[in-house]
């Protein structure tokens, strides 16, 4: 099996080739020469592309990308072209005029997008009734000081990568959607810096949801933190519910990383759909962007 990394923007895919490794050849292209050395370091067996057009000449079985937001569109609509499963890491859009682009492209059923926290073995097996649930509120810890310095600029840019509202909101609302559904909008949103007076956007933020049920919901967003942890509470009306996401002595199992790559193998290997149809990201996506827009 041999598996594309196309770009290593973030430090996810990094993480992602620490699975993939056991399972497939790598094949890595990446613009940056100083992220790209970093990687063959860590995996100097993985063959390095020139380009995006050579990585996919080399017929791979599957795709990672993870480029800047601003790039994605463009991107995906190249992988897109191959017919091959394609895990976009998150968020795949950070701007309206991203996701209107998203929108334009025939994405077919074995594109996964998603916050690696849905396959967090703390979270994936749970299930609510929604007819039980009278809110629902996500806490995000997970401390973005290192944009502050000015690291991964275009992350910390409202109009490129969203900055926190977006990059670290999307686990806090991909929580809820697997949750309670797609059928969800966003009611309100606030963001503030507290700490990291150096960011361009905020170090923490809020947003109030509402699905259609009725069911509302609260995603709070702490980039300034020690610990990095993530708590859903379902409310009802004999009591609340929580559960609990960290990262334990293994981070690739405790927080979903080795899950989100064996849903995407099972793309590669078994022909298997998406485990999250791209509705479901899509409605994520146009809650995080709506966020973005007003603060």
């Amino acid at each position: 099996m041999r598996v594309v990394l196309a770009g290593l923007a973030t430090s996810h895919p990094y993480t992602d080739a620490r699975t993939l490794t056991r399972h497939a050849e790598l094949v890595v292209w990446e613009q940056d020469p100083e992220r790209l050395r970093r990687f063959t370091e860590e995996h100097p067996a993985a063959k390095v592309a020139g380009s995006l057009g050579d990585a996919l000449a080399a017929r791979p079985d599957g795709v990672v990308l993870t480029v800047p937001n601003p790039q994605v569109p463009e991107a995906l609509a190249r992988v897109l072209e191959s017919g091959v499963p394609c895990f976009v890491n998150k968020p795949a859009a950070a701007s309206r005029d991203q996701l209107e682009a998203l929108d334009r492209l025939a994405i077919h059923e074995r594109v996964l997008s998603s916050s690696v926290l849905r396959f967090a073995p703390a979270f994936a097996g749970v299930r609510i009734d929604p007819g039980e649930v009278l809110a629902v509120r996500a806490t995000v810890r997970h401390d973005v000081g290192l944009w502050a310095g000015g690291y991964n600029a275009w992350q910390d840019t409202p109009g490129q990568g969203g900055g926190t509202m977006v990059t670290m909101g999307v686990h806090g609302v991909e929580l809820l959607v697997a949750l309670l559904g797609p059928d969800v909008r966003l009611v309100g949103a606030a963001g503030a810096k507290r700490h990291y007076q150096g960011l361009r956007s905020e170090d923490t933020g809020v947003m109030a949801l509402r699905w259609g049920s009725g069911v509302t919901g609260t995603v709070e967003i702490l980039g300034v933190t020690e610990d990095e942890s993530y708590v859903v509470t379902v409310h009802g009306r004999d009591g609340s519910r929580t559960i609990a996401i960290e990262s334990g002595d293994d981070p690739l199992v405790g927080l979903g990383y080795e899950g989100t790559i064996e849903a995407f193998l099972a793309m590669v290997r078994d022909g298997a759909p998406s485990p999250v149809p791209w509705a479901e990201t899509r409605a994520i996506l146009d809650v995080l962007v709506t966020a973005r827009e007003v603060t």
